[in-house]
């Protein structure tokens, strides 16, 4: 199957927040001649102006709820105290109290009396200051005590956000190496039982439940197993949600597949330069594909698109996640694309009940070993591709709807780029830390 594919929350984003110059660059003013590299710089930069806005109206909000104006200098306790409550309010997200300074304050105090994350959390906001005062140092006077207007903790929370993706990606990966320990064959695939058994003791209790991980492609159903690289890419993974972006574990799939990019430098290419580059990744694990059947499979999916394979289409996405299945996902074609977003599983939707959970920790013995005989390589025929070519001697004849799409697709695409900076999702729902945005390509 060949289709037209776009990310779902970048359509709203489109539809909903972008400002009306974005939409005209999708529509008529440039349907004669396509999208520059203009127009793809201005869209960037709007997207870029939007989530640096929302920072700063946060930021007003930080302001207030700790009794000082955004006219005043404030010195580095004061800093502190207000980016603190930038960044709690940023995790919390909707939950987040804005109008109740003294309700805010008290939540503040006995979060940090509580330690956990807390300490971290400081510790990250301390060293965005930290970093800004080496930054600008040759425009202060070393004699008196600093003071921050509000322009300067502006410019440090723009760091914030900007960085906050990464660093809180570290949880992630503890919590993927968690995953790990649990693969018993490293398959890239945890049992559905040893997923719910965990003792109360452990760091990660798993509770997402089977309807959950079946609408995110992180249930494989053949062999009653959880996909780490798909749960872990998940909605529930997500801590932070901003309205244009969200705050979720990164996929370390995205370093190889930029890796093959850069070797390759073209959308498609040949099996044979394909393999060349896969062999000579520098940043990849053992490829867990023997080389005749890696080898045997790109020359399929070849077969499939005219002879050579595209790198952003579903059949090389697959082929990835059977070579590297605990850093790339499998690519699931979603049946509601709204399923890979946090807001659908907010309040508690994600999560197992107790009696779910344990009828599969004790399901019976014949049914755990028909499914650990189950094949854990199984090959699709289901192609996808971000954008639909037309054939080359039809291009001087498409239709306005069909160049209309294909603009479309190629400007969410490279949106989908500008914002890979600032992903990271999201209303957590049963997982724990995370960030980055969810990659799986659907229909």
């Amino acid at each position: 199957m060949h289709a037209n594919v776009t990310e779902v929350h970048e359509v709203d984003l489109l539809q909903d927040k972008a400002p009306a110059f974005v939409e005209a660059l999708l529509e008529s003013r440039r349907a004669g001649r396509g999208l520059s590299l203009g127009d793809v710089v201005a869209m960037a930069a709007a997207l870029e102006r939007l989530i640096f806005d929302e920072s700063l109206s946060l930021l007003q909000v930080a302001y207030a709820l700790n009794g000082q104006s955004a006219a005043e200098r404030l010195g580095a306790g004061e800093l502190h105290e207000v980016l603190s409550s930038y960044l709690m309010m940023f995790e919390m997200g909707a939950r987040a109290n804005i109008t109740d300074a003294p309700r805010h304050r008290a939540v503040k105090d006995a979060m940090a009396s509580a330690g956990g994350s807390w300490p971290l959390l400081v510790e990250f906001e301390q060293a965005a200051v930290h970093n800004y005062d080496f930054e600008s140092y040759h425009r202060t006077n070393p004699f008196v005590a600093r003071q921050y207007s509000f322009g300067e903790a502006s410019r440090v929370v723009e760091g914030l956000a900007r960085d906050y993706g990464k660093w809180q990606n570290t949880e992630c990966r503890q919590m993927r190496q968690e995953l790990e320990e649990l693969d018993p064959d490293g398959s890239g695939r945890v049992p559905l039982r040893t997923f719910y058994s965990q003792p109360e003791a452990a760091d990660y209790q798993f509770t997402e439940s089977v309807d959950y991980l079946r609408q995110i492609g992180a249930l494989d159903e053949a062999t009653s197993s959880v996909r780490i690289s798909n749960y872990m890419v998940g909605p529930s993974n997500c801590i932070a949600r901003s309205t244009y972006y969200s705050v979720c574990c990164l996929s370390d799939c995205e370093g190889l597949l930029n890796e093959l990019e850069g070797k390759i430098k073209a959308p498609t290419a040949t099996p044979g330069r394909i393999m060349s580059a896969v062999r000579n990744l520098t940043a990849s694990p053992d490829m867990r594909l023997p080389l005749t059947a890696a080898e045997a499979r790109l020359r399929d999916i070849a077969g499939h698109n005219g002879g050579e394979v595209p790198l952003h289409g579903r059949l090389f996405a697959e082929f990835l996640h059977h070579a590297f299945p605990a850093d790339c996902p499998y690519p699931h074609l979603a049946e509601d694309a709204a399923a890979l977003s946090p807001a659908h599983w907010s309040s508690g939707r994600a999560t197992a009940s107790e009696e779910e959970r344990r009828q599969h920790v004790e399901a019976a013995p014949e049914d755990r070993q028909q499914a650990e005989r189950a094949p854990s390589t199984a090959w699709s025929d289901e192609e996808v591709l971000p954008v639909l070519e037309a054939p080359r001697r039809a291009r001087g004849a498409w239709s306005g709807a069909a160049r209309s799409a294909a603009q479309a697709a190629a400007a969410l695409a490279v949106l989908r780029i500008a914002m890979s900076g600032w992903r990271a999702a999201r209303g957590a729902a049963g997982g724990a830390g995370k960030q980055g945005l969810v990659l799986p390509l659907r229909a």
